[in-house]
């Protein structure tokens, strides 16, 4: 029963993912970063006060951007591995970040990062550490 269980839960985990596997899919066609999911998993001994980690490499070619979005329940941390990225917080401004540099987004802000750098690309590690895995990870927000 365990793994049916299992089972169940990773194709109703599939079925949830799906409509926002577009959204961010359609951002990735507007010249948008190329996300890589390196690891997720359900946290153990932890309260299920943070469910779950989504850990992943975010590329950003030359000038790219993220859209405006936010993370319903899920902390960001950013960690910048390559070149510089520009994390912006609505109503908070802008931050450099430079190679090894690391900046933390809490939940449900609204928030963009992009490579202002039209001439080289720029790398993230991005861990986003969920409350509830019931919401979307990414919303996106028109502006």
């Amino acid at each position: 029963m365990k793994i049916i269980r299992r089972d169940l839960l990773y194709l109703s985990g599939i079925a949830a993912a799906v409509p926002t596997m577009s959204k961010i899919a359609w951002a990735q066609t507007q010249a948008g970063p190329k996300l890589t999911q390196i690891l997720r998993k359900d946290l153990e001994g932890q309260g299920q006060v943070v469910q779950e980690t989504v850990v992943s490499v975010v590329d950003f070619g030359p000038g790219a951007a993220a859209p405006w979005h936010m993370h319903p329940g899920a902390q960001e941390l950013l960690h910048v591995i390559e070149g510089s990225l520009v994390v912006e917080i609505e109503g908070s401004g802008t931050t450099l970040l430079k190679t090894g540099e690391a900046a933390i987004i809490a939940a449900d802000l609204v928030h963009l990062a992009r490579n202002e750098n039209t001439g080289a690309s720029g790398k993230a590690l991005v861990v986003h550490s969920r409350a509830a895995k019931d919401k979307p990870l990414m919303v996106v927000v028109k502006k």
